[in-house]
């Protein structure tokens, strides 16, 4: 655990900043001391990077938190959008060091203003929010979501873990089980029920997600026991097939 103070000065984002992101429920500390100081995990700075690779793509706060606590978030896919999303950068930050290089060498003697042109950087960006936020899931999310306090919020991820953690105790049953195949189905409603209409097919995509690695694994392993994403994954892809 570390203080706020020394994830600021770890990270580069204020103290001020952190506070806020507390407010508003996009990163709790994973504890308070009796004293009311916010402490800081592991988890919790993955997270931190999680909100800071978002804010390179120059997404709002609330659409971050939006997407953050959506159940099919996918940190692999927002980091390849973040590399892609620098390496576009790299090229500008090159192209504008060249032309410097150039007037000072040879001085001014071509009004290009080329180097200067960032389009390809905006584009992305602007497709990279549109893969997150123009789909009817995302905006069911956004609508159900909107109204919901953070403690709302804190008690749906509880319930949600609660459901993986029921799971954990069905590991010694086959996934094609009645009890699990039911199980499957306790989970598709609750997700459609409070965060958007979980088809199949979507269903299908976050049990591969769930058991692909990552903060999704980890949390599902840390609520059901060790193996319990994977179960999870091989019970829905049976669900989904029939």
């Amino acid at each position: 655990m570390i203080t706020v103070h020394e994830v600021s000065k770890l990270t580069g984002v204020s103290v001020r900043t952190l506070q806020y992101y507390d407010k508003i429920g996009l990163l709790h500390p994973a504890k308070y001391t009796d004293s009311g100081y916010r402490l800081y995990d592991d988890a919790a700075l993955v997270k931190l990077q999680q909100i800071l690779l978002f804010r390179e793509l120059e997404f709002p706060l609330k659409d971050i938190k939006l997407i953050m606590d959506s159940p099919d978030f996918d940190y692999r896919k927002a980091l390849e959008q973040q590399i892609d999303l620098l390496t576009l950068k790299k090229e500008h930050l090159e192209n504008l060091l060249n032309l410097a290089r150039g007037i000072k060498a040879i001085g001014v003697n071509k009004m290009d203003f080329t180097a200067f042109d960032t389009s390809k950087i905006d584009e992305y960006a602007e497709k990279a929010k549109a893969s997150w936020g123009n789909t009817p899931e995302y905006h069911e999310f956004e609508e159900k979501s909107k109204h919901r306090t953070v403690q709302e919020n804190q008690i749906l991820s509880t319930q949600m873990m609660s459901i993986f953690a029921e799971f954990g105790t069905m590991r010694d049953l086959p996934p094609d089980a009645e009890r699990v195949q039911s199980q499957v189905k306790k989970l598709q409603d609750f997700i459609t029920a409070n965060f958007y209409t979980c088809t199949n097919a979507i269903l299908y995509s976050l049990g591969t997600m769930y058991a692909g690695g990552g903060d999704f694994t980890c949390s599902i392993d840390k609520a059901g026991g060790t193996g319990t994403a994977e179960f999870v994954c091989r019970a829905i892809k049976i669900y989904c097939n029939k």
